[in-house]
């Protein structure tokens, strides 16, 4: 990043693995520096603008595909909890005895 070219900061709250994926498609250049829990300061170069609002298109698309997406264990509950809501239909008959016997 210390090429003696302008550099552009934005705060980034989230997976940085999924934005290093995006950004490698795009060869962009660019450095994360942690300011808290999960969150980043992302700093890239002016000269990519196009590219990075480009990255940053794709990487907003993934990222929200992948909140949408609910766990496993979510979806079990959910179930689970569907089943315990139906009725139960078990009627216990008794066959009529048949008088040959």
């Amino acid at each position: 990043m210390n090429h003696r070219a302008a550099v552009n900061s934005i705060p980034l709250d989230g997976d940085t693995r999924l934005f290093d994926r995006v950004a490698r498609k795009y060869n962009v250049d660019y450095a994360f520096r942690k300011t808290g829990p999960k969150k980043y300061m992302l700093f890239f170069k002016a000269g990519q603008a196009d590219a990075i609002t480009q990255c940053f298109s794709e990487y907003t698309k993934r990222a929200m595909k992948k909140s949408r997406r609910q766990s496993v264990h979510g979806r079990l509950e959910r179930l689970d909890e569907n089943i315990r809501k139906r009725p139960r239909e078990h009627e216990h008959r008794r066959e009529a005895a048949h008088n040959d016997r």
